[in-house]
């Protein structure tokens, strides 16, 4: 990263005031360092917490203005921040990640491009930018799941379907905007890998985490996968290569399918923090936010180890569907860690916070993690 050292008391500064960037702002808080928030909203869960709010949308360009004049280095907790801000305002202060490999990340179909030409697997899939090209996808690719190349998350701008004639009508839905369509791949687990990189070869990577989702959704968090270690180092390997190759600053979250007889398949790269990686909060020796922190502020990289298994749950909106749900029920438990985002309106999908559970043992944090949720009253949703 170029420039030296930024010491504690110093400003960084934050794209995005979403949960992700409320985790962000208080691991450097901690550090000792001064957040700026760049957000529109005044209900902004970073922007709660935060020292300075900055009120204003990626796009504006006087706020970037006013971000960078206050900030010596800039990062950002969403993948869908412009390139192009990103790009104006590495011409004003230090900024990580860079616009260049945030623009992969952001399209689905230069993302798959990209993992396929560092050598690494991904499902088999087609470009679907227009009606030709879905009727003459090969067969192979049905049923599959047709998905928006850009600005699709959490489920969203996803359409499962069964034949062409549905591929059709679903790309026709999306307003023939383009998109990746993907064989439905008979999955075993779904996996992903952190990765920290301050530069070439000075990077670490969290332990492989085992994840379940509902409805497109994150559930439920597993560290460590319950996976053999040769499928973890592949996992990690492949991560890290990922990294290197994209030149990559900041953390990095990359999502694999296990396939049947042990084969992985890239799911798709975030380049920010992830919600699969929330366990290092409680469970690692350095958070994936205290690693963005450092790196964004030239410091070396923390330790990723990994001190005791960990299980963590996501808190939709669905589960106030009666009024806010009573927190004893997770804190009861000495080794239940409750994380509520500070968001004032609970809406069925919406992520309003998490546990992790810690053990000494997986399959003890499981079980524990599923007793809380059954407690609360809720299940996965279906």
């Amino acid at each position: 990263m170029n420039g030296g050292v930024i010491a504690p008391g110093a400003w960084l500064g934050l794209l995005g005031g979403g949960q992700l960037g409320r985790m962000f702002t208080m691991a450097a808080q901690s550090m000792g360092y001064r957040v700026a928030v760049l957000d529109p909203s005044d209900r902004a869960p970073a922007a709660a917490v935060a020292d300075r709010h900055i009120r204003g949308e990626c796009t504006d360009q006087s706020a970037l203005d006013e971000l960078a004049r206050l900030a010596q280095a800039v990062t950002t907790e969403f993948e869908n921040v412009p390139a192009r801000s990103i790009a104006y305002l590495a011409e004003r202060c230090r900024v990580s990640p860079r616009a260049d490999a945030v623009e992969v990340a952001q399209d689905r179909i230069r993302e798959k491009e990209f993992v396929q030409s560092c050598g690494i697997p991904v499902v088999p899939w087609a470009r679907a930018t227009a009606r030709a090209e879905i009727e003459r996808a090969p067969a192979e690719l049905f049923p599959g799941i047709l998905k928006l190349s850009r600005l699709g998350y959490d489920g969203k701008g996803q359409a499962r379907v069964a034949s062409r004639e549905e591929a059709l009508a679903a790309f026709d839905a999306f307003e023939r905007r383009p998109c990746a369509l993907e064989r439905l791949a008979p999955l075993e687990r779904e996996g992903a890998v952190i990765v920290a990189r301050r530069a070439p070869g000075d990077l670490v990577h969290f332990p492989v985490a085992e994840n379940r989702h509902a409805r497109g959704i994150l559930d439920t968090t597993i560290a460590p996968a319950r996976i053999g270690r040769e499928l973890a180092e592949r996992a990690a390997a492949a991560a890290e290569r990922i990294a290197e190759r994209l030149d990559y600053v900041g953390v990095l979250c990359v999502e694999f399918f296990v396939l049947p007889r042990g084969e992985l398949a890239v799911n798709e790269i975030a380049p920010r923090p992830h919600n699969s990686g929330h366990f290092t909060i409680d469970a690692c020796i350095t958070s994936q936010f205290e690693q963005q922190a450092r790196i964004l502020a030239g410091l070396p990289l923390g330790a990723a180890t990994q001190h005791c298994p960990a299980v963590m749950v996501n808190l939709l909106g669905d589960l106030w569907r009666t009024g806010a749900p009573d927190w004893t029920k997770v804190l009861a438990r000495p080794a239940a860690k409750l994380h509520l985002y500070g968001k004032d309106e609970p809406r069925p999908g919406r992520k309003m916070g998490h546990y992790t559970v810690l053990a000494g043992h997986v399959e003890t944090a499981i079980e524990t993690a599923e007793a809380i949720r059954a407690e609360l009253g809720f299940q996965a949703r279906a």
